[in-house]
């Protein structure tokens, strides 16, 4: 049973002011939750309607109807359970090898994408600007499968940290008008900037960047403005471990 206590507070954790406020975020499904588990995150709380799928305390653990879970899904077709976490802390960043910076990713669904992007290629820390989504939105929860819990991601002054680093590590960003990617000595250490989706990296941004790259347009007519931001990052990322 779901009181209307909790009903409250886990609707409350749709807004990114609830979820600082409380220190908590929801997931939901059984393959999220589990690795959320898995990861060792503190449960707070645990609604589902079967309690046999998740090795959880008791206390923590709550049986609920298909009606219960269906008024605290944030998903139009609800996934078995949802979950509420405690949100970890975070870590200093490691810049001894490549660390991915967004400037100001507004999609959810992109940057899920991109946290799971960044778990695939190996890439431990993701710089995020304080106007990009945040990363403990329930879409992006979704979208990231668990690889949220395996990134170590900070949201701070963007152009603070890039300043203080500029002159120890090369900062990449991504440009239409860039040298072309495939052509680049690429090193293993360094940040490489992936901008807005609709307006690319920003001005203060750009100019802390030391090596503007770009990937080519193959297609004959050449009209297609621009890539997908998380389909251009895993282009990115792979041209880098590559190297």
């Amino acid at each position: 049973m779901v009181s209307k206590n909790q009903k409250k507070l886990i609707n409350s954790l749709h807004q990114k002011k609830y979820r600082k406020q409380h220190g908590l975020f929801v997931a939901e499904g059984k393959k999220v939750i589990n690795e959320l588990l898995e990861a060792d995150l503190e449960l707070h709380s645990l609604f589902t309607l079967e309690t046999s799928y998740f090795e959880t305390s008791s206390d923590k653990t709550f049986l609920v109807t298909e009606n219960e879970l269906k008024s605290i899904s944030f998903l139009t077709t609800p996934q078995f359970a949802v979950a509420v976490f405690y949100i970890p802390k975070v870590k200093p960043v490691n810049y001894d090898g490549l660390v991915l910076a967004l400037d100001d990713i507004r999609d959810p669904g992109n940057l899920g994408t991109i946290i799971r992007l960044c778990d695939w290629f190996g890439v431990t820390d993701l710089v995020c600007s304080e106007q990009t989504v945040d990363c403990f939105n329930p879409k992006v929860i979704q979208a990231t499968m668990g690889s949220v819990t395996r990134v170590n991601i900070i949201y701070t002054n963007l152009q603070d940290v890039l300043t203080s680093q500029k002159n120890e590590i090369p900062i990449y960003g991504t440009f239409m008008d860039g040298e072309i990617i495939y052509r680049e000595q690429l090193p293993q250490k360094g940040f490489i900037v992936m901008g807005n989706e609709a307006n690319g990296i920003s001005e203060e941004i750009e100019k802390l960047v030391s090596k503007r790259i770009a990937i080519p347009r193959f297609g004959t007519t050449q009209i297609t403005e621009s890539l997908n931001v998380a389909t251009a990052t895993a282009i990115i990322l792979n041209e880098f471990k590559r190297s």
